[in-house]
């Protein structure tokens, strides 16, 4: 499938577990369904001229839905959990997204622009 890269990154995955991983030098982003991990560094590098390190994929599966007489199943979506290079931080939507250096152990809560 031919994707551009700006359908490839749909926004940030906002989550508890998200804000964990985030402290932990990990971004976690909603993707397209059909992107695989060399077309997510790429777009990240592209965009936010951020350099990857790696990229973890998960599919999220819908929901089963029911109504009266059907059932059917919500629509799959995908998310990936980015580690970039030491030193590389990235704002999303106003948020300061840091990303520490292992030499660094800084607790400092995302700053809103």
């Amino acid at each position: 499938m031919d994707l551009s890269i700006y359908e490839i990154i749909k926004g940030p995955w906002v989550t508890t577990k998200a804000y964990r991983l985030n402290q932990d030098k990990k971004l976690v982003l909603e993707v397209h369904v059909h992107a695989n991990k060399s077309m997510i560094a790429e777009a990240l590098k592209k965009i936010f001229n951020a350099d990857v390190e790696d990229v973890h994929t998960i599919v999220v599966k819908g929901k089963m839905k029911k109504t009266r007489k059907n059932v059917f199943q919500g629509k799959k979506r995908k998310k990936a959990i980015v580690t970039l290079k030491p030193g590389q931080d990235l704002n999303l939507s106003g948020l300061s997204v840091p990303i520490y250096d292992s030499a660094q152990k800084s607790t400092e809560n995302i700053k809103a622009a």
